[in-house]
């Protein structure tokens, strides 16, 4: 797919992105930093962080991108000061309030990946009233990763194989991956890392395997649509050899 895109107040086309591709993950890194070098508390970060999404799901469709899946709270996440983590949960709880049934006419399915456990009841419930009320909407799939871990889903997993009764000379690549939350889903093409940090932290590490990956030193309230492009243009002067050579793909 190529999608020829013009910057505003420009008059000549800007260079193409050659492959848009279908599944880009973020960890959305940076908030406190963002925060600190203006003289704002931490709140004030996350805040911006979560304003910045109705701008990067709007830039997903306008490129093309048919699924997108951000890091938002991590398992060792909890670990965090305790005013800190409440703040987080409500400002999701707010989001979800203000922007629900706007995303919903926008066409977009929410999705939850990771944990309810630990989460409060109502959170629970507004999460859940989310996922039910979008999930017939197929212009942008979004999936939140909220309460989530890397090798906790790997073990939610191996539980739910062991728990069916699977027998062990039954479970392969394939199998263990649709048991994965995102197991109806393609796996992610980018994965992007803002803030400048070089580690996937517990993200996606089994979907990611193959995935190609881009880190920016911007923090995340200013990764704009822009640099999403700047991304998307990355990945696709990128050849994906998926363990083959060259001269295999060539053939």
């Amino acid at each position: 797919m190529v999608t020829d895109v013009q910057d505003q107040g420009l008059q000549n086309p800007v260079e193409k992105i050659e492959r848009v591709p279908r599944h880009v993950a973020i960890i959305m890194d940076g908030n406190g930093r963002w925060a600190k070098a203006r003289g704002l508390p931490r709140t004030e970060g996350h805040r911006q962080g979560t304003e910045n999404l109705r701008r990067i799901f709007h830039a997903c469709v306008e490129f093309g991108v048919e699924i997108l899946t951000i890091y938002a709270f991590s398992t060792e996440n909890w670990s965090r000061p305790r005013a800190e983590v409440l703040m987080l949960m409500r400002i999701l709880e707010a989001v979800i309030d203000r922007e629900l049934n706007e995303l919903h006419s926008q066409g977009v399915q929410l999705r939850h990946i990771g944990q309810l456990e630990g989460i409060s009841p109502l959170l629970q419930q507004k999460i859940r009233h989310a996922m039910e009320l979008t999930k017939n909407n197929t212009q942008l799939i979004v999936n939140i990763a909220f309460n989530y871990g890397g090798r906790d889903e790997i073990l939610h997993a191996v539980r739910r194989i062991v728990n069916e009764g699977i027998p062990a000379d039954q479970v392969n690549e394939a199998l263990l991956s649709r048991y994965m939350y995102t197991g109806d889903l393609p796996d992610p093409d980018l994965i992007i890392r803002t803030s400048g940090e070089l580690r996937v932290s517990n993200f996606l590490i089994w979907q990611g395997a193959y995935a190609e990956y881009y880190a920016t030193s911007t923090y995340w309230p200013d990764f704009d649509e822009h640099e999403l492009r700047s991304a998307l243009l990355e990945y696709g002067r990128r050849k994906r050899r998926f363990g083959m050579t060259d001269e295999q793909l060539e053939t």
